[in-house]
């Protein structure tokens, strides 16, 4: 059942050994630049140049999925035969956009290849699949709890040829990158619609648009993710073509549901590869250090924390694995059980296990000297990114619920 393909496994092996030659040896090299830029979030020469090795040497767009495979180099990709891939990329956390597979381009990417019209494709996804620019997604509101987004307040409102756009957001992924030129924007266009879930529409607009102001940029734990970034962004009184609509007016839910189901599983294939690393350092660590006067390794307490990380590794990677296979043979909408328990699941259990490495570190894993400072940080934010794990949660207890107890 959760067998890859061979075109998966081909990708794999030429995946790792990209990682082996060209990433890991760049670790040091894109910290210095990224140090030493005189601009925080403009792109790195390095990043740069291993994008075009990665395309040079056809892993490029491999997050594309099958019914999508006019947009691949390799005909597309089901959720089963990707996860291996991004689980290598999560092993160093900026390696994603060397193959041009990186929040949230990808997901954005996906919007345009399902919504969007030719035109649209033309002017924006062309340039994505490319990888010349990156885009933004613009839903969450700091004045709201957007956990739930039928709560989002942006207005977007008709003026004859225009949609004039005011609000504000914040956490906006990639929109302090200097290479980021378009931002998929979503509020209320019909707030007085009965029906909370057609309230909402989603628009194109260009960050180079007259009323958008990027207030500044956000930190997690102290980590602003540059050159990437998130911002809080401010829209007033923006004004875009009609034609910026996406889908259709009232349509904004139905776009975002499809967008972020799986946007929520690629980081959660990817943080597999950032707690499998962190496994691989601290078993190296503890076999080179000594205290009261044996190995560290030889401490039952490290064994045993050992053995938990393993085990709990191997327990959420097959849990993504099931996941993505209930996805590729049932659909999205009906694996969405399967995908709240791997969102609710699998972050939290790559932060512990994350956190004991670091502890086997000694206070070297609180730096940056080591990737797992920052991989602590992401996995703790993906708790927070695509929906809180509360409503997860509560969505999931409520289908589990009415799966056994149907009266209740």
């Amino acid at each position: 059942m959760l067998t890859t393909s061979e075109k998966s496994a081909d990708l794999a092996v030429r995946v790792e050994r990209f990682m082996d030659e060209y990433i890991y040896p760049n670790e040091e090299r894109y910290a210095a630049e990224l140090e030493n830029s005189p601009r925080r979030f403009s792109p790195l020469p390095i990043m740069d140049e291993l994008k075009a090795k990665a395309r040079s040497a056809g892993l490029w767009n491999l997050f594309v999925p099958e019914e999508h495979q006019q947009y691949s180099l390799h005909g597309g990709l089901t959720f089963l035969e990707y996860a291996p891939l991004a689980e290598m990329m999560g092993r160093v956390l900026w390696s994603a956009e060397v193959f041009n597979c990186s929040a949230p381009d990808t997901g954005n990417m996906e919007v345009f290849m399902n919504f969007a019209t030719d035109e649209q494709k033309e002017r924006w996804l062309e340039p994505l699949l490319a990888g010349e620019i990156r885009s933004s997604y613009a839903m969450t509101e700091p004045q709201v709890a957007s956990s739930d987004a039928t709560n989002i307040e942006t207005d977007i409102r008709r003026d004859g040829d225009s949609w004039v756009i005011n609000g504000r957001k914040w956490f906006i992924t990639g929109a302090m990158n200097e290479r980021t030129k378009i931002f998929i924007v979503m509020g209320k266009s019909d707030a007085a619609n009965p029906n909370r879930h057609h309230q909402q529409s989603q628009v194109l607009v260009p960050k180079d648009t007259d009323g958008v102001s990027i207030v500044r940029p956000l930190n997690t734990f102290g980590y602003d993710d540059a050159p990437l970034g998130h911002a809080e962004v401010v829209f007033e009184n923006v004004r875009v073509p009609v034609e910026n609509m996406l889908l259709g007016e009232g349509r904004g839910f139905e776009i975002a549901q499809s967008r972020l189901a799986p946007g929520r599983m690629h980081h959660c294939m990817r943080l597999i590869g950032s707690a499998q690393r962190s496994l691989e350092l601290a078993c190296k660590r503890v076999e080179s250090r000594s205290t009261f006067g044996k190995k560290i390794s030889k401490h039952q307490s490290v064994r045993e924390e050992i053995a938990r990380s393993f085990s709990e590794i191997e327990m959420a990677r097959l849990l993504v694995l099931k996941t993505c296979y209930t996805i590729d043979t049932q659909g999205v909408s009906q694996s969405v059980d399967m995908i709240a328990a791997t969102k609710t699941t699998v972050p939290l259990l790559v932060q512990q296990v994350i956190d004991r490495c670091m502890q086997m570190h000694g206070a070297g894993g609180l730096t940056s000297d080591y990737f797992m400072a920052e991989a602590f940080s992401y996995a703790r934010w993906c708790r927070q990114a695509d929906g809180p794990d509360q409503v997860h949660q509560m969505a999931l207890g409520k289908m589990v619920i009415n799966k056994y107890a149907p009266t209740a």
